[in-house]
């Protein structure tokens, strides 16, 4: 064979081996929404912890589902990080109608912290629960959500127990780029092997992490994670290198949550925590942008320009990458349709990821909700 059809087998290959790792590792996922229901009447507290700034679009509507949970023994606290809108003024409502929940009023932010990882250590502070869900401002709850995935934590034994949600956003480009976002965070976080003690994989998911109390506490709370904007999953790093089991299930059954409204946002939404994900080096970013790029345009490249064995080669590729995207938007509850932008969802996500190492370099930091963040002291900030 030729150079270039070698090149193409490589490619085939390489995408058949990431699409197979992916879809059978997805088949491996517990859904929340077929686990069992909580029943019995002993029940330990559960403290809903929900940190919110500058979230009045949305946060009644998030706020209410969760005091709607069917799940007898819950408490909540709603930590209002400097909010510039009306975010305080309708938690203080729901709370004087409710006096499950807590409002916590926050008006200035420490030195070495993130805002919202102080929001949450503030709210942990303040929770009573043997159980602690962190569960973000703008994700919905069915009734039932909270019990389902509270008795499985327990009946299995689990310490940790992170949920997806259906993520929504208009348009179908943007659709298209949760299907493509959900590629790539199982392959590269590859979440089914989180319940496995003996690996290092960890996991988190900031709309809904479902922690036991004490070995969060253990863990250091999320005192050692106070500038990661990635904090979420780096609360599931913390946690795995402390002992807890761990575990992943999804919830587009019993979680929604809408989040950005165009590219434009999500491309400023990004910004703060894309670099991150590469410990803010150059040298880690820049070859995972270009090996995602060229599998992801390779083939398509090849079945456009190329002839013969590598243009077949370079076929099977596509037909399996649209055959991944759509059954992974399915899955989803999204449309299959949209496995048709795959393309397009690639150069974006590439660029959205190129453009944040650019800018939090250009900057020196990251710029988070109106605070400053140098890379200095994020890149310090290791666990």
């Amino acid at each position: 064979m030729t150079p270039i059809a070698w090149a193409m087998l490589a490619l085939l290959l390489l995408t058949l081996a990431t699409g197979i790792d992916v879809a059978l590792g997805a088949r491996k996922l517990r859904a929340a929404g077929g686990l069992p229901a909580w029943e019995g009447r002993t029940a330990p507290l559960v403290s809903v912890i929900v940190p919110a700034r500058n979230e009045a679009a949305g946060v009644e509507r998030a706020v209410r589902s969760m005091l709607a949970q069917d799940y007898p023994a819950v408490e909540f606290v709603a930590v209002d990080d400097r909010s510039e809108d009306d975010t305080g003024p309708i938690l203080d409502r729901l709370a004087a109608r409710e006096r499950r929940l807590t409002v916590v009023h926050v008006d200035a932010l420490p030195p070495g912290w993130i805002g919202k990882n102080h929001a949450l250590a503030l709210g942990a502070a303040q929770a009573r629960g043997e159980w602690l869900l962190f569960a973000d401002a703008d994700v919905v709850l069915r009734p039932d959500a909270l019990g389902r995935v509270v008795r499985y934590a327990a009946e299995e034994g689990f310490d940790h127990v992170a949920m997806l949600p259906k993520i929504t956003m208009p348009g179908l480009l943007l659709e298209a780029f949760v299907t493509g976002f959900a590629i790539s965070f199982f392959g590269f976080v590859r979440p089914w092997k989180a319940r496995d003690p003996k690996s290092r994989v960890f996991v988190g998911i900031g709309a809904f992490n479902l922690v036991r109390a004490e070995t969060y506490r253990q863990a250091g709370g999320h005192r050692p994670i106070a500038l990661r904007p990635d904090d979420d999953l780096m609360l599931g790093k913390l946690l795995k290198k402390h002992g807890a089991r761990q575990d992943f299930v999804t919830g587009e059954e019993v979680a929604t949550v809408a989040w950005y409204g165009s590219v434009g946002e999500l491309a400023r939404g990004l910004e703060k925590n894309a670099f991150a994900a590469f410990q803010y080096r150059v040298l880690f970013a820049l070859p995972a942008i270009l090996f995602h790029l060229t599998l992801g345009l390779g083939p398509l490249l090849g079945l456009v320009l190329l002839r013969g064995l590598p243009q077949l080669f370079a076929g099977v590729a596509v037909a399996w990458s649209l055959l991944l995207y759509g059954a992974t938007a399915a899955r989803s509850g999204h449309r299959r349709l949209t496995a048709l932008l795959y393309p397009v969802v690639v150069v974006m996500f590439d660029y959205i990821a190129f453009r944040a190492m650019v800018l939090n370099l250009w900057h020196g930091g990251i710029r988070w909700r109106g605070t400053f963040y140098s890379l200095r002291d994020l890149r310090g900030n290791r666990i």
